[in-house]
């Protein structure tokens, strides 16, 4: 076994006896949530019971952390996405999100001599938030024709006919947060 690997192991007994401290919890009280016995929890705090899945699984339900969280776990891989740009109808497409499905985030990036164009208003499935990062974004939504300046936003259902494109010769940098299936963008507050 690696070195860095039985450091990581090593730490996890004093973390564990820290977490339950901190939570106010006895032993026989996370051995009746866990299932695993008292003296098991006393030696794997105390680093004489190497860690398990089996018993670190039930620890972290019971404290509700992430596996990696009670262990300490290293970082794994990087964490930069890494996307190509697509450039479609003159416009590129820089993906910020990877998931397939489910709601995506999108910087576009439209060219100024796109202000000339006639807008072709076009219509699909789900919801659509943009954020105008710099330049003025004409929106045609519906029978409405709006400008959007820097630091403006705008949401809407894409099954309402809808174009966007540059306000004038500049061009405009958009953040867009799109749901395939309608999904709204919720900002939620965390409760304490």
């Amino acid at each position: 076994m690696s070195d860095e690997l039985d450091e990581v192991l090593a730490a996890v007994g004093p973390r564990l006896r820290t977490l339950r401290r901190r939570r106010g919890r006895t032993l026989a009280e996370l051995a009746t949530t866990t299932g695993i016995s008292e003296s098991t929890l006393s030696r794997l705090e105390s680093g004489q019971r190497r860690p398990t899945l089996e018993l670190l699984l039930p620890l972290a339900r019971a404290y509700a952390v992430a596996l990696d969280e009670l262990v300490g776990a290293p970082a794994t891989g990087d964490p930069r996405v890494h996307m190509r740009p697509v450039h479609r109808h003159g416009m590129t497409h820089i993906p910020l999100s990877e998931r397939a499905g489910g709601l995506r985030a999108v910087k576009m990036i439209i060219p100024g001599h796109l202000h000339d164009a006639t807008p072709e208003p076009r219509t699909h499935a789900g919801f659509e938030w943009l954020y105008v990062l710099s330049g003025r974004l004409r929106l045609v939504l519906g029978d409405q024709d709006v400008e959007l300046a820097p630091g403006e936003a705008a949401e809407f259902d894409t099954q309402v006919p809808h174009w966007l494109g540059p306000a004038s010769a500049a061009p405009v940098e958009v953040l867009i947060l799109f749901g395939p299936q309608g999904e709204r963008a919720h900002l939620r507050a965390r409760t304490r």
